[in-house]
């Protein structure tokens, strides 16, 4: 059966689990760790990508994201590539490092915000890496000392975790310390470690209990959560897949999307693809990859090969695109049906 497609969007909270090829360690030693997470910190602040909890391990590593404007795929392959690479040079090796592709769930917040925040962050004292909590406090690989304020990574999101604890530091701290210390009895958790059905409603018990009140209950493994935030989330990516299929199906395609914005922003399509500086036509190349990377579905290379970017340039470049429409007070869907229904009708490539 052929793998799904992540589900990912701008605000999806993921559960992120990388593991090492054959089960085999992709950290030798500290300079390998730090290396990781100074690659780690670095993408996700300059992805705008919240991390909430985090803990590398000697075979696998645990992030808890929250995607921002740069799709969570695109940060993904950018620190794995970039680490593997890094690794087989120093370690004189060849071939994968990492296991298959990462598995990413998509996860409700509540209530499996605070859960996996805790799970997360216990592993390291699960494994034996640390002997006692107190330890934590000072391990440096895991976004736990962060939280208690021994440690300070900028990239990390503390504030909005210690919020759920209390708004004064001290209180939240002694809160959160409990909250985890709470956790430890609980051992392993493969509730959250995947989605699916029965992890989405608790295991086999409350499958018996839905099915004696005769509830339907929604299910799939890319997602933890209520069955109701599981069909919710379904019908969004639904939605928006199918959105992007409509409009190629009425003809509109990169080039089409091209011409269209040329004309709508006043610029030269010469202009676009000559990469000048020159602020209209920087805006209107943004506005361009933006409709086609989110609205047209196409992925940041099919796009950077067109405009004869590269990748990451595309990807900053639909950031601003987004930031532009939104300050324009109008969003993707409007602003095509505006583009379209204002300038002139090509429909074709040969039409440029």
């Amino acid at each position: 059966m052929p793998r799904k497609a992540r589900i990912d969007a701008p605000g999806a909270l993921q559960h992120i689990i990388i593991r090492g090829i054959e089960k085999k360690s992709i950290f030798r030693d500290d300079c390998d760790r730090d290396r990781f997470v100074e690659r780690l910190g670095k993408l996700l602040f300059t992805s705008s990508t919240s991390c909430y909890a985090w803990a590398l391990m000697p075979n696998h590593v645990h992030l808890l994201l929250r995607t921002g404007l740069i799709p969570l795929a695109t940060v993904m392959r950018r620190l794995l590539t970039g680490y593997a690479q890094h690794f087989n040079r120093r370690h004189n090796r060849h071939g994968h490092l990492f296991q298959n592709r990462y598995k990413s769930i998509l996860c409700e917040e509540e209530p499996y915000l605070l859960e996996l925040l805790r799970y997360i962050h216990l592993n390291p004292l699960r494994a034996g890496i640390v002997k006692e909590l107190d330890e934590l406090k000072s391990y440096k690989y895991s976004g736990h000392a962060a939280l208690m304020g021994t440690l300070s990574f900028e990239w990390q999101d503390t504030d909005y975790v210690m919020n759920y604890f209390g708004k004064r530091r001290s209180a939240a701290w002694r809160e959160y310390q409990k909250f985890v210390a709470d956790g430890i009895h609980q051992g392993e958790r493969p509730d959250l470690v995947g989605g699916g059905f029965l992890r989405s409603i608790r295991g086999w018990t409350a499958l018996e209990e839905h099915q004696r009140r005769g509830d339907y209950i929604k299910g799939d493994e890319r997602i933890l959560g209520s069955s109701d935030f599981v069909t919710q989330v379904l019908k969004q990516a639904d939605e928006s897949f199918r959105q992007g299929n409509l409009l190629k199906r009425q003809g509109i395609d990169f080039y089409v999307l091209l011409v269209k914005v040329a004309i709508y922003c006043n610029v030269e399509i010469e202009e676009i693809w000559s990469g000048t500086r020159q602020q209209k036509v920087v805006d209107a190349r943004s506005i361009l990859c933006y409709l086609a990377v989110r609205k047209l579905r196409l992925s940041c290379l099919a796009v950077s090969q067109e405009l004869n970017m590269c990748s990451s340039s595309v990807s900053k470049a639909v950031i601003r695109g987004k930031t532009i429409l939104s300050g324009m007070k109008v969003e993707g869907e409007l602003f095509i049906s505006e583009l379209f229904r204002n300038v002139p009708s090509l429909s074709m490539k040969g039409d440029l």
